[in-house]
């Protein structure tokens, strides 16, 4: 069992790269059904059928159990009486006020 964490922006290719293709950063082992599959992502000629294949990979890492969820990550938020909206939930499974530009105080 490996113990991985990242905050790494991307969209699923680059995540997937990094966490499932043969040879990504944080890959210590693959399944053939998946390599195959990320091979012909790289000469998939349109969106449409790259986006296909992106769920397909999606759907067997999903199916495979390949990740585990054992960490819940640990934040105290909390807001006080002169916040009229607070940005805590705004942003579903985001741990912190979100987005800022959305916070409003109380008038005096």
């Amino acid at each position: 069992m490996i113990l991985i964490g990242s905050g790494a922006l991307g969209n699923a290719a680059t995540r997937l790269e990094a966490w499932v293709a043969p040879g990504g950063t944080y890959v210590y082992g693959s399944y053939p059904d998946i390599e195959g599959l990320w091979h012909e992502l790289a000469a998939a000629p349109d969106q449409k059928s790259r986006g296909q294949l992106l769920e397909r990979i999606q759907r067997l890492v999903h199916d495979k159990a390949m990740f585990d969820p054992i960490w819940e990550f640990p934040s105290i938020c909390a807001y006080g009486p002169r916040v009229a909206e607070s940005g805590l939930g705004l942003i579903a499974n985001f741990p912190f006020s979100a987005p800022y530009e959305d916070l409003r105080l109380k008038g005096k």
